[in-house]
């Protein structure tokens, strides 16, 4: 059963049967608009690109997930590679993360997206988080960002240790910036 979020709602990941999910991966899609020219329309190029940001108790950054670094440092948070298109069907760019091998120091997973190529999300078609239990594909939980404006980052989501497991906040903070450095202070303020 799938779980529309929207800002700030709150999901646990912890299964009907009692169970705590073990890996799940969240998804990013999106579709670039068409724009108009003299000589007719063409897809516009936009790269969009998701980021996971790991945090200690102290709200302090101990690791990252990006296109320059694929995998975090431990290895329990992957990311499968950068688009730099949009095309395609389903998840343009997924993380994947084995909720079991997270650093225990780790208890904020903070899940970002921002356009590399500068184009803000009046620009783009049909984007959208979501995240998928990976030991049966379910998806647990959808976040839409089509409410897009002139920005050029998203704060999209961020999973948070509990004592009987993890659970997902829907964010939907604009924000703007290239790379989930330029994000940093903005993130901040969700932790």
């Amino acid at each position: 059963m799938t779980v529309t979020l929207s800002k700030g709602e709150r999901v646990s990941l912890t299964k009907a049967d009692g169970h705590t999910l073990t890996r799940v991966r969240m998804g990013l899609g999106w579709d670039a608009m068409r724009k108009r020219g003299l000589f007719g329309s063409r897809a516009q190029t936009i790269d969009l690109d998701a980021s996971a940001l790991l945090f200690d108790a102290g709200d302090r950054l101990v690791d990252q997930v990006w296109f320059k670094q694929l995998n975090s440092t431990d290895g329990s948070v992957r990311h499968t590679g950068d688009n730099l298109t949009g095309e395609g069907e389903g998840d343009d760019e997924s993380i994947r993360v084995d909720l079991g091998r997270v650093p225990a120091k780790v208890t904020t997973i903070v899940f970002t997206v921002n356009s590399f190529t500068g184009q803000d999300f009046s620009q783009i078609e049909n984007a959208y988080c979501r995240l998928v239990d990976e030991t049966n594909e379910g998806e647990i939980a959808r976040y839409d960002l089509s409410g897009s404006g002139r920005h050029t980052a998203q704060i999209m989501a961020k999973l948070t240790r509990e004592p009987g497991g993890w659970a997902m906040t829907a964010i939907g903070a604009a924000a703007t910036g290239r790379t989930f450095r330029d994000l940093l202070p903005a993130v901040s303020r969700h932790l």
